[in-house]
């Protein structure tokens, strides 16, 4: 049965994807270069997101079990390259060190209340991972220098996208399917959708051996970029009938 990144590695991987984040912001030709991925933004402004970001999720995350989250910070960000990316080193700083002293298990108010994924610091680990990440692409690409996520992030990110976005109790209100991802580097997940809830599983620790209507076949980097809706569907092997996966890039579970 695959295992998901432990604490420590997801906090070593916040790290290194805010690093290479950093970089492409120290490349860039101009701070107002847009970002294809990101309609609307600017450099200057996805760098203000991440920052914001970091310092909202560390408040979340140091005040512990709550039934709403902290007001988000308020920070003016410098113009100037150098003191901007300290600024942004600073907010990294701030969420890796209150991670640290939590720890994995300490409860915390999060969005994602009802899904699979536990209201725990180690939930808010993980996915700020998975936000580092994909916006670390975004920036690249913003320079024109987008690179593949690293594999051991990018295995980790499509189950907890799976866990995270999708599976909880919530009314699936179109037929019922299951849907499967296969990553070339071995590791599979199977999705099921229906009134009843929405459910993913390891393929390796399924329980049943339901028939999917569909499946996608690509690299772990690429199945996450395309559930963050980075890359289109097309690009990446299909099986059956894709329509459910344009049901589900379309779907919104809270409404």
């Amino acid at each position: 049965m695959e295992t998901n990144l432990e604490f420590s590695d997801l906090l070593r991987l916040i790290d290194e994807r805010s690093a290479a984040f950093r970089a492409a912001v120290a490349s860039a030709p101009s701070l107002d270069v847009p970002v294809p991925t990101c309609p609307g933004w600017t450099l200057f402004d996805l760098v203000q997101h991440i920052d914001v970001g970091r310092r909202f999720w560390a408040a979340i995350v140091t005040a512990g079990p709550a039934d709403a989250p902290p007001a988000k910070p308020v920070s003016a960000a410098p113009r100037e390259r150098e003191a901007l990316l300290e600024w942004l080193a600073a907010a990294t700083r701030e969420l890796l060190d209150a991670l640290r002293e939590a720890g994995p298990d300490r409860g915390c108010w999060t969005w994602w209340g009802g899904s699979q994924s536990p209201q725990t610091s180690g939930a808010v680990a993980r996915h700020q991972l998975q936000e580092v990440a994909v916006h670390t692409y975004d920036a690249q690409l913003a320079v024109g220098d987008p690179q593949p996520l690293p594999s051991e992030v990018a295995l980790d990110g499509v189950d907890e996208f799976l866990s995270t976005c999708c599976a909880g109790p919530y009314s699936w209100p179109y037929d019922p399917a299951v849907v499967e991802y296969h990553a070339t580097e071995g590791r599979s997940w199977r999705l099921s959708l229906s009134a009843d809830g929405v459910r993913a599983v390891d393929i390796a620790a399924a329980a049943d051996d339901a028939e999917a209507a569909a499946s996608l076949k690509a690299t772990a980097g690429e199945l996450v970029l395309a559930l963050y809706g980075r890359v289109a569907l097309d690009s990446l092997k299909l099986d059956g009938d894709g329509r459910v996966f344009d049901l589900l890039l379309a779907w919104d579970p809270d409404e």
